[in-house]
């Protein structure tokens, strides 16, 4: 018995604590390490590899090979007969030496360039205002607004040149209701270019719409419902909450018609060919004309280089207004 005790008595009355464990670490959701090896990897280049090649081909290397041609007199028959010159091109560009000269040229593009950003801002946006009801009606209309940019503008272009047409055409047929004599609309160096921006409007208002429906779609509901409780009309909504809202969509749509319009061709080879005499040529017409019809190339390319370079500073001028635009003062 009393070694029973004494054994009994040797055993601690409580048992020992149980062994601290260490909480299990969470496994994070990516390792950033795996990460930076995939970025790194030969294999993510070989996927992106076939778009490089096809981008390196088709427009980073006739990008270089055309400053490469600004600098020859170039003989697209007989290339053992390029004639390396310099800067010439550009001398003959900046002097007006070939015809037609480049100033005059260049002022054409902007006349054209300006209608097309003005016009079609002026009327895009209203439209977009108007069209943003959710209704059926408006849905198919805006469907209606937007066909008349994806229909191919070779086959449009022809149509408004009946359209234009002095003796059969609708827009002397209009016109003659309100007692105005025909006009003959692409013969006539007055009324060429009018009528080439009436077309290109009704082309592309369809695109700039959408892009202002867009940018509405974004807007802030509670900065209108606060301006309407403040006693704001109709107009002061719009110039104090909307439009500085659709700001950066505005100077979207500017430098995208800058561009469009200062690279247009299709609608002048179409429809004047450039003239009468050389009143519709703007650069996109020029290059053409120049390369293909004068067989002045190297010319032709210092065109190019020119046009590059505006559609350059055009872009970065648009990176750096959106960047201004949405960092808070």
């Amino acid at each position: 018995m009393a070694s029973t005790s004494a054994a009994h008595t040797a055993v601690p009355a409580s048992q020992p604590p149980a062994a601290h464990k260490s909480p299990v670490p969470m496994r994070p959701a990516f390792k950033p390490s795996r990460r930076k090896t995939a970025l790194t990897s030969p294999v993510a280049y070989l996927f992106v590899f076939p778009a490089l090649a096809i981008f390196t081909v088709f427009t980073i290397g006739p990008t270089i090979y055309t400053f490469v041609i600004s600098a020859f007199k170039w003989n697209w028959l007989n290339t053992s007969q390029n004639k390396f010159i310099g800067l010439k091109n550009y001398q003959d560009l900046v002097t007006g030496a070939i015809d037609p000269p480049f100033w005059s040229t260049l002022g054409t593009s902007a006349y054209f360039v300006v209608a097309m950003v003005v016009g079609g801002t002026v009327i895009s946006l209203p439209l977009a205002l108007l069209l943003q009801q959710a209704s059926r009606v408006f849905v198919a209309a805006r469907a209606a607004v937007f066909l008349a940019h994806v229909t191919p503008l070779v086959a449009t272009s022809i149509v408004w040149v009946w359209i234009f047409n002095p003796r059969y055409g609708l827009a002397n047929l209009v016109l003659s209701w309100f007692g105005i004599g025909n006009i003959d609309w692409l013969g006539n160096s007055q009324f060429a270019m009018p009528a080439i921006i009436i077309y290109s409007l009704w082309h592309e208002i369809g695109f700039i719409t959408v892009i202002f429906l867009g940018g509405l779609a974004t807007l802030s509901g509670e900065l209108s419902e606060a301006a309407k409780l403040d006693g704001c009309n109709a107009w002061q909504e719009f110039w104090h909450v909307t439009f500085p809202q659709l700001r950066p969509f505005i100077l979207f749509v500017v430098v995208i018609s800058s561009v469009s319009s200062l690279q247009a061709f299709t609608q002048f080879f179409m429809m004047t060919s450039g003239g009468p005499g050389f009143d519709t040529a703007t650069l996109g017409f020029q290059l053409y004309q120049q390369a293909f019809v004068f067989r002045k190339t190297g010319y032709a390319a210092a065109l190019a280089v020119v046009l590059f370079g505006i559609t350059v500073a055009l872009s970065i001028v648009q990176l750096r207004s959106t960047r201004s635009i949405d960092t808070p003062s």
